[in-house]
């Protein structure tokens, strides 16, 4: 039509019978040419345009035909009438480019390689095959070199017939009919062929074994065989051996060698008699795989027989399968029977599927449920296709020890592969092993996307309690491997995830519990809360996976300005990648908050779903100040939390559990608020400024628990949560003019739990929770109060800088506060004495004492501090609370739990005792709860260390109270704690972190108060003695006379360094504190939480567990960071004045302090390997071109090194390690040797260090690099033997073994560039080690004994006559001799005749 419709075309008319036709015009209408059509239709004239079809080539010939009634193809117009020009038409589009799909962002390069059709492209995109169950038989020989090559006339003329039908190539249709043709020839010679095909036979003509192996399978058939009675009849029947098939020998005749073997075995079984049968064939069961007697014995026919018997043909099965006479022997009955059992015991290990009884087809009778005619479709019964509705056949008993896929109910529980359960229950409802009882995890996982709601319901909650179990370890002693890894691996977070997203609520609320339990410990949380009320109990570690340094190669060699940051690496990574390392943070990154928050505020599910929902949150915010913080600006989150579940006014509960716990107070939403207040002093004032916190706190800290109209428990963990987020609060400094509001209130309630104190009756554990938080509100109220002062006059001189203004709560708000809290601690000391009243007293006593010490150590900074009357007040103290508790038996028996409850001492109670995986770390809780008292109530670290914590604050103020303490530090089951703790190295993990930092806050008070008794007591000397055990004891001078290898008369004694290095400590301490500086901000803020300097506190949360705070060859540092500033930049070739100021004596104070602890405190260096030690040192070499000049520095470095070098300590220097810090000890030591080279002047201490690593037990490549490329520096490695602190015989022993070493070796001694003059040590080894090469007498290869024979033949034409003497008669090394070692006077005979036998000259008494 658009050909037609041009206006630019002259149409011509159309030629018709009657007359011409006019064509078409733009202008006509459709009436004209609806009219014009009839016109040309009613004149029947010829058509000027031909339609025709063009078939399709790439579909045949028969393709084509049919193509012609299709309209789905192109059409192709003919034209008769010659048109003109055309205008140009648009390019043709082709029809497959428009079928490809294009994305915009799609890469170019990605695109080329999908189009790359090069050969390397193709061959990386091949999968090979898998032909591991294919059987391998090895060519047939024949005597032809080459294979028969195949023309097209032979394919013509021959075997055209059997040529198979289709479009095969000429190629395939030969070898097609040269099978069939070797088909036809096989099966003339009847002979049988097996599967069996990968038996191990070997060729005939290579070993008599072949025939022998042949020999073995048939006789384990024909033995049995032979039994019966008509032995003719038998091998009439079979015609031939039974298993042979010939096909493993690989020759042409195989089937013709076959039957030889058979006729051979006939002929022995016929001279053989029963008994030597019998006899044979015990052997053979005893010797051949019970797996292999079982396919004897159930071998099928494969062929009929070649003969046939009168009664018609034999199976080969008949007379398998047929049992023995009765002239069987019993004695042969018996041992068919062991072989069995032994056999089926055997099996256990591998089950043989095919022993499995096929059940036969079901029939129309058996069906269950009987077809009607009416049904639709069910006119033919199809068995096969109803197979399914059979009853399941009954679990396999079986004990193997196979690996097999876990099934659990749906609680959770692991169902033994064994055990028969009833259909009823819902287990059998999948498809793979649709006999055993539960589901797979891969069934759960599928079952959870169903369509179904109830499927999808019943699998997530399954998912749910199988996490549970997991986290708590019921399956470890079962599985094989982690549930929860494996959960995390496939994808658990993500279905969970989705699952949050579904529609139904009930799929919904299994998706919220499954999360909780994936996330939250019950046991982590309780722990937690128990250590609230403990010293620095508020501070916790973050729960963030170990840190992972991603190694970015993209951003290698590129400017810091042009790297990624963090924050985009992160925003980078995909969610899959996030959740490997981080479940938490994946969580966050899937927009997990955004659904929680839509749960909460639009579906309002139920009490369990709301208090899941409340404990993962809590959960997140344990994580990190980040996490707490993206919990904070989730958009609505904390005001639903706050507007639903802490309302200033609710109803009364009508029932213990309610329908919903909407508009009704929530412990778990307070506990939110407060561990979210936990995570910064930003979130906390947030909280209360922004979201109402301080209504509620007023709310619920003023009503009674017993007047809150909830459960009674509930009731109680409302009240406590409350104290405790005031506590948070007031750890910062802030809501303190709320306490001031509130005092009569918090007084009031202080004194009832005096009265709960004083009470004779059982208090309960829940009650005794909201005391203990009000005292560490108490305690936190009265810490802020005291630093008032501070504040203020901070304030009055900081003269417009940053300063924390003063809180509103003074010294005189707290004062009245400490009568009515020694009133209660009283009493609890006297409830100690009543067993009802005991366990909640031990409890209550940390809270009171911690008090105690808070008050104490603040009033001693107060203008308004009274001296005396403050003595009078520890006295009374001492005498009427302390010294009854200390000498009490409940408190005897805490401390003799010291050492069984120590984390320090017993590193087994960290390992955790569920499933833990490393991207969702945990406390590890459940574990120290079964196993220890630690972290439960009754731990035995509370009490001790808040008592201690008093008695360091009280014996400040009061130093004359000391002595009256020492019975606490010197009782046995202290000082046995302190001697185990000695040397112990307890792993450092989440899960053991927060236990250990308390223990180490009652050491460091242990000790702290026991420094005090130093110069209080004698009785101090029996705790030094104790502790003070290891290392080296007694004066300075006493060092010295263990130091017996000191050979250098011109070095001072180690008496006179050490005595110099102690009267320097405090240089050096200067000198660590210095390098220490980028520390100063964590210890000014760990100093603050300790001190109780409430407004200086930013966050409760202690810094990220990423390893030790210093690392463990701190004492190198002053040393190493002189290096990586000076050495590393300038290579060593500064001089001493152009070092940094004072960089001489921080080096001397870092050796000063390095020899003390070598000489004293060896044991707290040893977690710095020897060769870390050797490594750090070299760094004086290093850092200057002659720093180890410099006399302090080459003193200290000589006494270290002597140390290193002791007999000890050389066994365990293993230089093949890289030391810590170094890809290789070689390449310090090749910086060394460059570094000697250039500035060492012949130092002997330098010498040393350079000698060292050439000992025969250390790697070759170190002495290469000596006497190879560092030759030169032989004239100056001038080290007497006398110095050498190093045995000679470490360098001589064993003989050298590389050749190219000794090659270089004799160079040296030839040339000159090794003199015994310049060299004395390396030239005794050198001659040495030729000596022992050119007269060994071991057999080793050819080339090594050519080279022995040259450098023989050249040591004796050499002119030297001295170095030919020392080569030639070369005895032992002696390092005290003038020479260093020890020569023959003549040539021993078993030389001599060696040298004899090379120089072909007769040597006589040692002369030529």
């Amino acid at each position: 039509t658009s050909l037609l419709e041009s206006s630019s075309i002259k149409r011509p008319c159309v030629n018709s019978g009657a007359g011409m036709l006019r064509r078409p015009k733009p202008t006509d209408s459709e009436a004209d040419l609806l009219r014009e059509q009839q016109e040309l239709l009613a004149a029947g004239g010829q058509s000027t345009v031909a339609v025709a079809k063009r078939p399709d080539k790439r579909r045949g010939d028969a393709a084509a035909a049919d193509a012609q009634d299709q309209r789905n193809q192109r059409d192709v117009v003919t034209i008769e009438d010659e048109l003109p020009t055309l205008t140009p038409a648009p390019p043709k589009k082709s029809r497959f480019k428009q079928e490809r799909v294009r994305f915009e962002d799609e890469d170019p390069g990605e695109r080329l390689d999908r189009h790359d059709t090069h050969i390397s492209a193709v061959l990386s995109r091949i999968i090979e095959r898998d032909t591991s169950s294919v059987p391998v038989s090895l060519p047939c020989i024949t005597g032809t070199a080459f294979p028969k090559v195949l023309h097209r006339s032979v394919m013509e003329s021959e075997g055209q017939e059997r040529a198979p039908k289709g479009r095969k190539s000429i190629f395939a249709r030969q070898i097609a009919a040269q099978r069939a043709k070797n088909e036809d020839s096989s099966a003339s010679r009847h002979v049988s062929f097996s599967p069996l095909e990968n038996m191990e036979t070997e060729r005939p003509e290579s070993n008599v074994m072949g025939k022998c192996c042949h020999i073995l399978q048939s006789f384990s058939w024909l033995t049995k065989a032979c039994l019966i009675s008509d032995w003719a009849s038998v091998t009439d029947r079979v015609g031939g051996p039974v298993l042979l098939t010939g096909q493993g020998l690989g020759i042409a005749n195989s089937a013709m060698e076959t039957m030889k073997i058979h006729e051979e075995n006939q002929t022995k079984l016929q001279a053989m008699s029963q008994s030597e049968i019998l006899e044979e064939q015990r052997k053979l069961l005893a010797q051949l795989g019970p797996r292999l007697v079982d396919f004897v014995r159930s071998r099928k026919a494969q062929r009929t027989p070649g003969s046939e018997s009168a009664s018609g043909p034999v199976q080969r099965e008949d007379f398998l399968n047929e049992p023995l006479p009765n002239s069987t022997s019993p004695q042969l009955d018996h041992t068919i029977k062991a072989q069995e059992s032994q056999r089926d015991t055997m099996e256990d290990d591998e089950e043989d599927e095919n022993q499995l009884v096929a059940q036969p087809p079901i029939t129309e009778e058996e069906l269950p449920i009987k077809p009607q005619k009416e049904w639709l479709h069910m006119d033919k019964v199809e068995p096969e296709k109803l197979e399914w509705t059979r009853d399941l056949p009954a679990p396999r008993e079986q004990s193997t020890k196979k690996a097999m896929q876990a099934r659990f109910d749906f609680a959770g529980t692991l169902i033994p592969p064994t055990k028969d359960l009833p259909t009823h229950l819902g287990l059998h409802h999948h498809g793979e092993e649709p006999e055993l009882a539960g589901y797979s995890l891969q069934e759960l996982f599928l079952l959870s996307r169903s369509q179904l709601n109830q499927q999808r319901n019943l699998a997530v909650s399954t998912l749910a309690n199988v996490l549970a179990k997991a986290r708590a370890g019921e399956y470890i002693s079962s599985l094989k491997g982690s549930v929860l890894s494996s959960l995390l691996d496939a994808g658990v977070l993500f279905l969970l995830r989705f699952s949050l997203d579904d529609s139904v609520e009930g799929v919904m609320s299994a998706a919220v519990h499954a999360l909780r339990a994936l996330l939250v410990s019950s046991d982590d949380e309780e722990c937690l809360d128990n250590a609230f009320s403990w010293l620095l109990g508020m501070a916790t570690f973050p729960l963030l996976p170990t840190a992972q340094e991603d190694e970015d190669e993209d951003d290698e060699g590129l400017d810091e300005t042009m790297k990624e940051t963090t924050k985009e690496k992160e925003e980078k990574k995909t969610d899959h990648d996030v959740a490997r390392q981080d479940v938490v943070k994946g969580f966050l990154k899937m927009q997990g908050l955004t659904r929680l928050r839509y749960i909460l505020e639009v579906v309002r599910p139920s009490p369990r779903v709301v208090l899941d929902i409340l404990e993962v949150l809590i959960r997140i915010a344990r994580h990190s100040t980040a996490a707490a913080t993206q919990i904070l600006d989730c958009p609505r989150l904390m005001n639903t939390v706050i507007a639903e579940f802490l309302p200033c006014s609710w109803a009364p509960a009508t029932s213990q559990a309610p329908s919903s716990l909407y508009r009704l107070p929530v412990a778990l939403a307070m506990k939110l608020l407060r561990v979210l207040a936990s995570a910064g002093r930003h979130a906390c004032a947030r909280i209360l400024n922004s979201l109402g916190g301080k209504e509620v706190l007023s709310r619920f800290v003023v009503v009674e628990p017993s007047e809150m109209l909830l459960e009674a428990g509930e009731a109680l963990r409302c009240s406590t949560e409350a104290l405790r987020l005031f506590a948070v609060a007031a750890s910062y400094g802030q809501a303190c003019n709320l306490y001031t509001d509130l005092y009569p209130v918090l007084v009031k309630r202080l004194q009832a739990g005096n009265w709960r104190c004083a009470s004779s009756e059982a208090v309960l554990l829940l009650e005794l929770d909201p005391i203990r938080a009000l005292l560490v509100l108490l305690t936190q109220v009265t810490q802020t109060a005291g630093c008032h002062e501070e504040l203020q006059r901070d304030l009055v001189s900081a003269q417009g800088a940053e300063c924390p203004p003063p809180p509103p709560v003074v010294w005189s708000h707290v004062m009245g506060l400490q009568p009515t809290v020694i009133s209660s601690l009283k009493g609890c000391v006297r409830a100690l004495d009543g067993p009802a009243q005991m366990s909640s007293a031990l409890i209550l006593l940390p809270s009171y004492l911690l008090y105690m010490e808070a008050y104490y150590s603040q009033l001693c900074v107060q203008s308004s501090f009274q001296p005396v009357q403050c003595l009078q007040e520890l006295e009374s103290l001492t005498s009427y609370v302390l010294l009854p508790l200390i000498s009490h038996q409940a408190m005897q028996n805490i401390t003799s739990c010291f050492r069984s409850s120590s984390m320090i001492c017993n590193p087994g109670l960290s390992v955790a005792g569920g499933e833990v995986v490393a991207s969702l770390p945990g406390l590890g809780c459940s574990r120290m709860k079964t196993s220890s008292t630690i972290a439960g109530l009754n731990s035995p670290l509370s009490l001790p260390t808040a008592l201690l914590y008093l008695l360091n604050t009280i014996t400040s103020i009061h130093k004359g109270l000391i002595k009256k303490f020492s019975p606490l530090i010197l009782s046995d089951s202290v000082l046995s704690y302190l001697r185990s703790c000695i040397g112990a190295m307890p792993s450092v993990s989440h899960m053991s972190a927060w236990i250990l930092c308390h223990e180490h806050h009652l050491l460091y008070l242990l000790l702290r108060l026991a420094h005090k008794l130093v110069t209080a007591t004698s009785a101090f000397n029996k705790f030094a003695y104790i502790l003070c055990m290891e290392g080296v004891c007694g004066e300075p001078e006493m060092a010295a006379l263990a130091e017996l290898q000191l050979k250098d008369r011109t070095s001072p004694a180690v008496g006179a360094l050490l005595r110099d290095a102690l009267h320097h400590l405090p240089s050096i301490r200067g000198c660590y504190l210095t390098h220490l500086a980028h520390m100063e901000s964590s210890v000014l803020s760990s100093r603050d939480r300790y001190l109780g300097r409430t407004p200086f506190v930013s966050s409760h949360l202690l810094p990220e567990l990423t390893g030790p705070s210093l690392p463990s060859d701190w004492p190198f540092l002053p040393l190493i960071s002189l290096y990586e500033r000076m050495g590393l930049s300038a290579g060593g070739g500064h001089q001493v004045e152009s070092l940094p100021a004072g960089s001489v004596q921080s080096v001397t104070n870092c050796l000063q302090w390095l020899l003390v602890l070598e000489s004293w405190r060896e044991q707290a260096l040893t977690a710095v390997p020897p060769v870390a030690k050797l490594a750090r040192l070299a760094c004086v070499f290093l850092c200057s071109s002659d720093l180890f000049l410099e006399r302090p520095v080459q003193e200290l470095t000589w006494a270290l090194f002597r140390r290193l070098t002791r007999p000890a300590q050389l066994e365990a220097l293993d230089l093949g390690s890289p030391p810590p810090g170094l890809a290789s000890f070689h390449d310090l030591y090749s910086a060394l040797l460059a570094q000697y080279e250039a500035v060492s002047f012949g130092d002997p201490l330098f010498g040393c260090f350079m000698l060292l690593p050439l000992q025969r037990c250390y790697s070759v490549t170190m002495r290469l690099a000596v006497f190879g490329e560092h030759v030169g520096m032989l004239r100056s490695l001038g080290v007497p033997l006398q110095q050498l602190p190093i045995p000679l015989e470490k360098f001589t022993s064993p003989m050298e073994d590389s050749l190219p070493l000794l090659r270089l070796y004799f160079r040296a001694l030839v040339t000159g560039a090794l003199k015994r003059s310049w060299c004395p040590v390396l030239y005794v080894v050198a001659v040495a080690h030729l000596n022992a090469f050119i007269f060994s007498q071991d057999a080793v290869a050819e080339e090594v004994e050519a080279a022995c024979r040259s450098l023989l033949r050249k040591t004796y034409y050499l002119t030297d006559e001295v170095l030919k003497n020392h080569l030639l008669l070369f005895q032992l090394p002696q390092q005290n001799s003038e020479l260093g070692f020890s020569t023959y006077e003549q040539l021993p005979p078993i030389r001599a005749r060696r040298l004899e036998s090379i120089v072909g000259t007769e040597v006589k008494g040692g002369e030529r």
